[in-house]
């Protein structure tokens, strides 16, 4: 981590674009399984599959540690502070991988379609600039994934020319591409 950026801090609450953006809870863990076992979600992200009742319960205390780690900040996606509609991620990205932020988000079969996704990747970029200090927020994706391709377009971030990362999830192949943001002037 660059010591001239602030360490990630204990609790976050971001609210903006009419989101609120807040820590997982106990409460949330029933309300996990619905927004997270999903074909999709399975497919596209590292997250476990079946995702029951443990997985939500492990997700939790995941989210725990990682934040304890200072190494990533795991969000769930509400309208006003309550029900979960989805995760949103921030990642410090060390300095050999060119520092900044990465996000990371995935939203629940039943609340799709309602520029959710879009909506927390914007508050979290605004707020990985402006307390975090990033200096440059990404986005990795596969060009195979439509919908989160779009999210990216939506939420202003472009391609970028730099190697894809390939390697292995789940048994499959998969090669990210890298979406990037600068802050605004």
């Amino acid at each position: 981590m660059n010591s001239t950026h602030p360490p990630l801090p204990d609790r976050v609450r971001l609210t903006g674009e009419g989101l609120v953006l807040r820590d997982w809870t106990e409460t949330d863990v029933p309300a996990m399984p619905a927004l997270f076992d999903d074909p999709d979600i399975a497919y596209w992200t590292p997250l476990v599959s079946p995702f029951d009742a443990a997985a939500a319960a492990a997700r939790l205390v995941r989210s725990r540690e990682l934040r304890a780690e200072k190494s990533v900040i795991l969000l769930a996606i509400t309208l006003d502070g309550g029900e979960p509609l989805g995760e949103g991620m921030l990642r410090r990205l060390p300095e050999a991988e060119g520092g900044g932020v990465e996000l990371g988000y995935a939203v629940g079969p039943a609340h799709r379609g309602q520029g959710l996704a879009a909506r927390a990747v914007r508050v979290m970029a605004a707020y990985a600039f402006e307390e975090l200090g990033a200096e440059r927020v990404i986005l990795e994706l596969e060009a195979e994934n439509a919908p989160s391709v779009a999210v990216a377009t939506k939420a202003g971030f472009t391609l970028l020319d730099v190697p894809l990362i390939e390697g292995e999830e789940k048994g499959r192949p998969y090669a990210l591409q890298t979406w990037g943001l600068l802050p605004s002037a």
